[in-house]
């Protein structure tokens, strides 16, 4: 039976979602239901928070999805700052509101290119690969590190 996933990455004050459905056929391609980015609200990150989480368990819960995926944090290049903080306290956020509504995995990036023998950035970029990957509805170049997540956990090893 096919099986809705969801892939989401997170920064410091949105979360790329990119819906998808996987076939049971495991030559099919995805096919992608939808292609968002939630927004934090601005003010009181306490209860822009709280609207995100709630959000995040509503989508999951109405849609039937029954997967997630997440990228996981990566050590910055070049330094820091506040912003990181603020994407870890969003992803903490995120991965408890999908956690507490359906299975939920943590990719990281080092994961995938080693699976796949290619550096993420590479196939991020690469339209012939995401031309047979996904079907359905039209996908943000933006969004590619979001399905990519859906795409390597379904071929995972």
């Amino acid at each position: 039976m096919a099986s809705r996933c969801v892939g989401l990455v997170i920064t410091a004050s949105d979360v790329t979602v990119v819906d998808t459905t996987i076939p049971d056929d495991r030559d099919a391609p995805l096919i992608l239901n939808r292609d968002e980015t939630w927004k934090l609200a601005g003010g009181d990150r306490a209860k822009a928070y709280e609207t995100l989480f709630h959000r995040c368990t509503g989508y999951i819960q109405q849609n039937g999805i029954t997967q997630v995926v997440i990228k996981a944090s990566a050590l910055p290049q070049g330094g820091g700052g506040s912003g990181i903080l603020d994407g870890a306290e969003l992803r903490g956020v995120i991965m408890c509101a999908a956690a507490s509504a359906c299975a939920t995995r943590i990719l990281e990036k080092s994961w995938m290119s080693r699976t796949y023998k290619r550096k993420v950035d590479e196939v991020l970029k690469d339209d012939a690969f995401w031309e047979q990957q996904l079907d359905g509805a039209k996908l943000r170049k933006g969004s590619r590190d979001a399905a990519m997540l859906v795409v390597a956990h379904r071929n995972r090893p």
